[in-house]
């Protein structure tokens, strides 16, 4: 039996497309690429890569080989970044990702189970993933093949002295390898400039509507919109509070919905008392807390609301964050399996 979902997550393609678009114009001569691990940022890696697919995008990355596996029937160029474990060997041989080889003994395991084109990623300070610099220039990577070189920027959101070292860091690596391209830049990195390109950008968040640096806002478009259904529309009289806690009171007679929306949901709870619903353009407030599935809703000014109705959240991600405290990043990926996406 087949229950329409409660819940849908509609995700704008044309501004997911036009995303990738402005990300590939701003990356320069370099090619823009897609970082569509954890679910395509919680949107649906499949439904995300294909849309990129077709506006031209040709370099995926994914976390896992679970993620890559889930990919494969779209036949696309993916790139696994968490390497290769003793347990992926067989997955990686079968040939549909490229592993991102980031540890010597990752190294060692992939050239012991043949070899073949790979990526490898070098820690030039992030102290997070990667082989060293001075591996690198020791000879390390001798004799593999590799397709792209990779390293990952620590604070390319800010505009710190550490942007600096390490590019200069990762610049210093050309011609020290076999490596058919080099990339650095993640969104963020993409707006620090063509010093940060090299030859592939891996935007992630500002593919879909995320603003990793507001200098870039202007070039980005919301893609996803979480929608609920309606519950219970009630009337709650001046005094009387809603929700755990009673955090809110009504300051007057109040027309409530209550929603089938909630932290579990990834609807966070930081948004109690800051989020909205917008109906044509209006705004409804989030009155007290959000509880795991539910929360509720002042609908006053729309008296044809009803149950059953949908309503659409405002969830653009920049003024999310910044009311929340929330990360963009930590909005994004926490919309969790409850959605229907489309």
């Amino acid at each position: 039996m087949e229950i329409p979902a409660p819940l849908r997550l509609r995700i704008d393609r044309d501004a997911l497309q036009s995303n990738w678009q402005a990300l590939d114009r701003l990356s320069g001569t370099a090619a823009c690429g897609a970082a569509v691990k954890a679910n395509g940022y919680g949107l649906g890696a499949t439904l995300v890569a294909k849309a990129l697919a077709e506006a031209g995008c040709r370099d995926f990355f994914v976390a896992n080989w679970a993620e890559a596996l889930a990919l494969a029937p779209l036949g696309l160029t993916v790139s696994v970044l968490h390497g290769l474990r003793a347990d992926d060997v067989e997955v990686a041989r079968a040939g549909f990702a490229r592993p991102v080889l980031s540890t010597p003994e990752q190294i060692a395991r992939w050239r012991d189970s043949g070899g073949g084109l790979c990526d490898v990623m070098v820690d030039t300070g992030m102290n997070r993933l990667g082989v060293s610099v001075e591996a690198v220039t020791g000879g390390l990577l001798d004799g593999l093949q590799i397709e792209t070189l990779l390293s990952h920027l620590a604070c390319a959101d800010e505009d710190v002295p550490m942007n600096a070292r390490q590019q200069a860091a990762f610049a210093g690596l050309k011609g020290q390898t076999g490596a058919r391209r080099m990339s650095l830049a993640n969104s963020a990195g993409i707006g620090l400039g063509a010093d940060y390109r090299f030859d592939l950008t891996r935007p992630g968040l500002a593919l879909y509507g995320g603003v990793p640096r507001p200098d870039m806002a202007q070039h980005l478009r919301q893609v996803a919109w979480p929608e609920a259904q309606i519950l219970q529309r009630r009337h709650v009289p001046a005094g009387e509070t809603v929700g755990y806690n009673a955090t809110w009171t009504a300051p007057a007679d109040t027309e409530v919905a209550i929603l089938n929306l909630g932290y579990a949901d990834g609807y966070r709870r930081a948004l109690s008392g800051l989020g909205a619903a917008v109906v044509d353009g209006v705004k409804l407030p989030v009155l007290g807390r959000v509880s795991m599935d539910l929360l509720a809703i002042n609908v006053t000014a729309r008296a044809d609301l009803a149950e059953g109705d949908w309503l659409s959240m405002d969830y653009d991600l920049a003024a999310a964050s910044a009311a929340s405290g929330v990360s963009q990043y930590e909005l994004l990926t926490g919309l969790a399996q409850r959605f229907a996406r489309g």
